[in-house]
């Protein structure tokens, strides 16, 4: 045979759509083994390997992986598609189909690793042959001799111990998984299932993390350096050394250069490219913390913890990530300024809501999340005083009894509590005698509003409360309508954002929707809003909190638009809170300490929640047209 027709031989490569197959006549072993004997012996011995199979009937079925799906990493996108997080476990893994790893890559690997892999059956006679005879002489397993097959059974269902009844496992075990599976969905398994070092298991999740790109966009020094790292992930990390690593690099493309899969030109061009090593992506720290703690608890309760670390879902947010940037911006600023003016407030959270889809907006559960990583937004359950006030006054408006107009009595009354006694007070003292109910959620007067509460019934009132999303304990305590119940900022802002969309209801979420990385899609959160208030009722109730705002205790979150909302400030002055709504955005500032200590200084909600919702509205809201609620007049009265 000339050296023309070996080197054509050697030359000739069939690319598919799945994959590549190397058709190569000499494998170039030593002592120029031909095909046929190799193909002979190997038939040999995998006859003898079958044979002993009935001494391994307790060995793992591999049909089993028909339908195996490795763990795979779950990422978390903002609502444009930004990648926001990434959640797994011990595997950090991205699973691909062949055709979408370089070829170049896949070259390298089988250079490496198994130069006859699209010619024997499970096991390569050569190698395996050349290792027992070392083991035996050594009588311990120092050489593998393992096929790319035999790596892949032993890495999915074998203890990693050095024993030769493992190796002869292996051998088996590989030469059943040939018979079930073709070369390439073999070669696809492997390259998604190995090790490639820091916690990136298969080559997606490696080529992103070495070289910030995707499998298939490798170019040969890339891959000959990646290929490199599989015997020793670590000691061959350019994240490591970088000169070890090229010193495995050069290694790795002369095999490629001496099996004739690449020109010598080629090789040398590839050993001076200079590379552009990227960063450790397994444990990076999410862009926007906030929001994906509670998306991990949304999806932790509707999923588990197991499946979403090792599900490979694609989770998209309900969050536009300028949007929530800018809202923690506010937070931040709003919150140095209030204690540049002396107000002893440790924390600020904020929360919004579009009242169109219930979707999050904004959700900012701290001042700082890298001082302090509890997410008061929706973790933190405060007392919201008066904000809780709107509730009550639907409930009595939703009766029919009720109106804006009619007139309640601001005097003292006692009422037995438990075993004593609860006389509600109005904040600052006094009474001001009969007021109509307009006025008394104007003024804020605490009094008519437990009176409200008792008459129309406590347990209506926790009703309300339940139809508008709100989850957290509620007793139906003689103080529950001045807030005397802890309530989240999450819940507030949900709860208003129904008021804004005059009753019209769909589940607060912060998801949109949530895909396996096959794109089959396991949750839509696409909104499905029903009616669950009485119109009248609510859009009374906003005539009257837009007087809160226009002429009352909240004035100062006045945005050049049409806005309800209400103040809250609770006894001692430990919870200060306004939240409020305009028909596209409804939003819930608390102020406090986690201490659960005074912010004192005389604080309101209306003195100093009041002016960080409405810096945080009219950001939000600049590029939104101005929208008018609708009249109670549209409506009939209950």
């Amino acid at each position: 045979m000339s050296s023309s027709t070996v080197r054509q031989k050697q030359d000739t490569k069939s690319d598919s759509s799945s994959g590549f197959h190397f058709v190569q006549g000499v494998a170039q072993v030593a002592g120029g083994t031909i095909l046929g004997i190799t193909m002979l012996t190997s038939s040999i011995v995998a006859g003898g390997l079958v044979g002993l199979a009935t001494s391994f009937r307790n060995l793992p079925d591999v049909r089993v992986l028909r339908g195996y799906v490795p763990s795979e990493t779950t990422y978390i996108y903002d609502v444009k598609g930004k990648e926001l997080a990434s959640l797994h476990g011990e595997a950090n893994r991205e699973v691909v189909k062949l055709d979408q790893i370089s070829p170049v890559l896949k070259r390298a690997v089988l250079a490496m690793e198994d130069s006859h892999f699209y010619i024997h059956h499970g096991i390569n006679p050569n190698s395996v042959g050349r290792a027992l005879l070392i083991n035996w002489e050594k009588n311990t397993v120092v050489e593998g001799g393992s096929t790319l097959t035999m790596q892949l059974v032993k890495n999915l269902f074998l203890k990693p111990e050095r024993k030769f009844s493992r190796k002869i496992a292996e051998a088996v075990m590989a030469i059943r998984l040939e018979q079930i599976f073709t070369k390439d969905q073999i070669l696809e398994m492997y390259l998604n299932q190995i090790y490639w070092g820091h916690n990136n298991y298969g080559i997606q999740t490696a080529a992103q993390s070495y070289f910030s790109k995707t499998a298939d966009q490798l170019n040969l020094a890339e891959s000959a350096m990646l290929a490199g790292l599989i015997q020793s992930p670590e000691e061959y990390s350019p994240f490591v050394s970088l000169k070890t690593a090229k010193e495995r690099q050069a290694i790795v493309l002369k095999r490629m250069e001496d099996l004739g899969w690449i020109t010598p030109t080629e090789a040398e061009a590839a050993r001076k490219q200079k590379l552009n090593i990227g960063k450790l992506t397994s444990w990076r720290t999410s862009k926007l913390p906030f929001i994906t703690e509670a998306v991990v608890a949304e999806l932790n309760e509707r999923f588990g913890r197991e499946a979403v670390l090792k599900g490979g879902m694609r989770v998209q947010t309900t969050i536009d990530t300028k949007f929530q940037e800018m809202a923690e911006q506010t937070v931040a600023s709003s919150h140095a300024n209030i204690r540049y003016r002396g107000l002893n407030a440790g924390q600020v959270a904020l929360a919004a809501v579009d009242p169109r889809t219930h979707f999050v907006k904004a959700l900012v559960g701290g001042v700082s999340y890298k001082k302090s990583q509890y997410n008061r937004a929706i973790q933190a359950r405060r007392q919201p005083g008066s904000a809780f006030k709107p509730f009550v006054y639907y409930t009595a408006f939703a009766t029919g009894k009720y109106g804006p107009s009619s007139t309640v009595m601001d005097t003292p009354v006692r009422y037995r509590d438990g075993s004593g006694w609860y006389s509600p007070r109005n904040y600052g003292g006094g009474y001001s005698g009969a007021m109509t109910i307009r006025t008394a959620l104007t003024v804020s007067a605490n009094v008519p509003a437990v009176k409200i509460g008792r008459a129309v019934g406590l347990d209506k009132v926790i009703e309300t409360c339940r139809t508008l999303g709100i989850k957290s304990p509620m007793e139906p305590v003689t103080s529950l309508p001045l807030g005397a119940i802890g309530l989240t900022p999450l819940e507030m802002a949900g709860a208003y954002a129904t008021f804004a969309s005059n009753g019209w209801y769909s589940d607060t979420t912060i998801i949109v929707r949530v895909t396996d990385s096959a794109g089959n899609v396991l949750l839509d959160n696409t909104p499905k809003p029903r009616l669950v208030l009485d119109p009248w009722a609510t859009a009374s109730l906003t005539n009257v909190l837009q007087g809160v705002i226009n002429g009352g205790t909240g004035k100062a979150a006045q945005i050049g638009r049409p806005a309800a909302g209400k103040t809250g400030t609770t006894s001692s002055e430990r919870d200060v809170w306004f939240a409020g709504y305009t028909p596209q955005l409804a939003a819930a500032v608390w102020i406090g300490n986690d201490n659960n200590r005074p912010i004192g200084g005389g604080a309101t909600g209306g003195q100093y929640a009041a002016p960080i919702w409405r810096n945080f509205m009219l950001k939000a809201l600049k590029n939104e047209p101005v929208q008018s609620f609708p009249p109670p007049s549209k409506f009939n009265r209950p």
